[in-house]
This record gives C-alpha cells, structure tokens and sequence, in this order.
C-alpha cells in the first residue's frame, strides 16, 4: 500500500532531512503554500488542495480541489479526509508545525484523528519526529538525542518506558503535568513505549 505524504505551508529548513523521509512511490497531496515547497522536495504533486489564500491557484495539469476560505476543515485537514477516503493506511505530513502556535496545535490533531481510524502517521519537521502511541508499543532508536511523551487526549494509563535514562511502570500522564519531557534512549538500546490506556504524543528529537 503507497504511503500518502501532505504537504503543508510552514517553513522547512532543512530539506534535505525531509527528502531522506520519502519513498519513490510516496502519494503527495501539497496543501495550498505547501506548493513553495515542491522544487526544493524534488517531488511530484498527485493531488492538490486549498483555499489560495497562501499561494496563487497553480495552472497545472493535475488533480486540483478549491476549498472556500470560510469553511470548518482547514487545507491540512481536508487533505487527510480525502486521503483516508482514497484508501491510504500510512501517512507522512511535512510542513505541518512551527509558525502559527494555533495551526500546528490543529495539525497534532490530526494525528489523533487518523490514529482513531487505526492509521500509521506520523510528522516531521526539522527538529523531531511526531507519531501518536496507542494500542501498539512504538519504539525509540538511540540516534535521537531525547523523546518526550505528552498528553494531548485526556489521561493516558498502564504506561510503561524501557531501556531509557527514566524508565516507567505503570505510569500516568494527564494534560496538566508533562513530566515525560526530554528522557534519552540507553546506548546501544531501543526504548519501548506502551501504554493500557488513552494516548500519548511521543516526539523524537534528532536535533536542538
């Protein structure tokens, strides 16, 4: 099955980090400004959506779908629907976080809402890595310099950390206290995430 990758509007620096994320046959749905970042991704876009608020209606020979600027989904979050009606099981979104504190809040979403329909997502960004844990243990490789767990979902029980600096048993994280910042992979070791309960956001940090 392809992996659909959408592409938004903020700022990428470092391209060549999210060019080692890609595969050949990667589906790209660029979301209105996520267009500036076409020629620098070297990529094709499959599909193409948005409101044109951010970057001019492109005059291309593909898949183009004009969204009202007044309307509840934002470009990010259409795209994902459209591509879960599509069929796609894994998901790669890119450009999706820094800028706007209230876009990239909407994005984080967005992973909350594909790991609902049991979809593989995750976001890359120039710093991190972004995926949701759930109902399968994900895994940390010590070539991240930290990982951090945050809860963005209500509370989140039965947690369990191993092979890292601060191990866990049988933790609890709420919303109101994000003590699971900055832990760090044992060398040579791969740390473990699972949980009995609710969701986490789990980032990991390549770079400061």
């Amino acid at each position: 099955m392809r992996r659909c990758v959408i592409v938004g509007g903020a700022k990428i620096g470092d391209y060549a980090a999210i060019r080692r994320e890609l595969r050949e046959d990667d589906f790209y749905i660029f979301c209105d400004g996520g267009l500036n970042h076409m020629p620098a991704l070297g990529v094709p876009a499959h599909l193409i959506v948005g409101d044109f608020d951010s970057h001019p209606l492109p005059d291309l020979d593909i898949e183009t779908v004009v969204l009202p600027r007044e309307k509840d989904d934002t470009d990010t979050v259409y795209a994902a629907k459209e591509a879960l009606k599509r069929g796609f099981e894994e998901f790669l979104l890119v450009g999706v976080t820094g800028g706007r504190i209230d876009h990239t809040l909407g994005n984080l979403s967005v992973l909350l809402m594909l790991d609902a329909q049991k979809k593989k997502a995750k976001i890359v960004d120039d710093y991190s890595e972004m995926e949701i844990v759930s109902e399968t243990p994900a895994y940390v490789e010590d070539s991240f310099l930290f990982f951090s767990l945050l809860n963005i979902s209500g509370e989140a029980a039965g947690i369990g950390i191993e092979n890292a600096k601060y191990p866990l048993r049988d933790g609890v994280i709420t919303c109101e206290y994000p003590y699971g910042i900055s832990n760090e992979v044992l060398p040579g070791k791969k740390a473990r995430i699972s949980l009995n309960r609710g969701r986490l956001l789990l980032v990991k940090v390549r770079c400061e």
